[in-house]
């Protein structure tokens, strides 16, 4: 399951991003830098890459804090047909500092994760759109991986409710590994967000995250900008703040998109 400490988007055409499609592709849908996935897949043929170049968060508990960091973690996607996609999320280098009274450092490539992402309509226009998404993880076994196979579905819907705007929820259930217990436990997650458009190349969203399992509600506030370089490629700047206890404090991160 994508936490709400990382980051990646979609809402209809809020991408900050209006300028046409050149070549004849769908305008540019990317899955950062909020956590609401977009239905739209990727055009047949063609790949996209959405990089992080840095993200950073703290969490502070019960007198320990935890920090983590990861550095150009990558989804990379290929159109496989008109409403089929197929990603690979790679995290080259992931970090976790621990200080609890000493400090503890585990660092190191993180797990694989392969989705698939099936637009069911709105892949070409229309006032809404839908996908199911459906996703393994695959445990790398080093410092920063819980070495444990972990699984879901992601259901996103998005409507465009103007031409400058839109909004978009989401769904997910996850079977993840508890550490703690040493089993594996069901996650549910949900999110609603809204993207604008504040002029040709600036968009903006605001979006709430909330995750239920077997573990306090954690609820989070997001927001970000994005900032169209060209038809195909944007840049993106966000955040995550925790609403109560049982969420993590913060994390920012910064990235890219680009379609080719």
């Amino acid at each position: 399951m994508k936490s709400a400490t990382r980051a990646a988007v979609g809402v209809l055409a809020t991408s900050g991003m209006v300028m046409g499609s050149p070549e004849g592709l769908r305008d540019l849908e990317a899955d950062r830098p909020d956590a609401t996935e977009s239905p739209v897949t990727v055009d047949a043929g063609h790949f996209q890459v959405e990089t992080s170049f840095l993200a950073w968060g703290r969490d502070d508990a019960d007198g320990v804090r935890t920090e983590w960091w990861s550095v150009a973690e990558t989804n990379v996607k290929y159109g496989l047909n008109d409403c089929m996609d197929l990603q690979l999320v790679l995290s080259p280098w992931m970090q976790e500092r621990v200080r609890d009274g000493g400090t503890t450092e585990s660092e190191g490539l993180g797990d694989v994760e392969v989705r698939l992402k099936w637009n069911l309509w709105g892949n070409d226009g229309g006032e809404t759109a839908l996908a199911v998404m459906p996703y393994v993880k695959v445990p790398v076994n080093t410092e920063v991986s819980n070495e444990h196979w972990e699984g879901g579905l992601i259901v996103p819907l998005a409507w465009r409710v103007a031409d400058n705007w839109g909004v978009a929820v989401q769904a997910e259930g996850a079977a993840v590994y508890d550490e703690e217990e040493g089993d594996t436990d069901f996650e549910f997650s949900h999110t609603a967000v809204i993207g604008v458009d504040l002029s040709e190349r600036l968009g903006c969203y605001v979006e709430y995250l909330g995750v239920a399992g077997d573990h306090p509600y954690e609820a989070y506030v997001s927001g970000g900008v994005t900032w169209g370089v060209s038809a195909y490629r944007q840049l993106d700047l966000g955040a995550v703040v925790g609403l109560n206890e049982g969420a993590k404090d913060l994390a920012v991160f910064t990235g890219v998109t680009a379609k080719f």
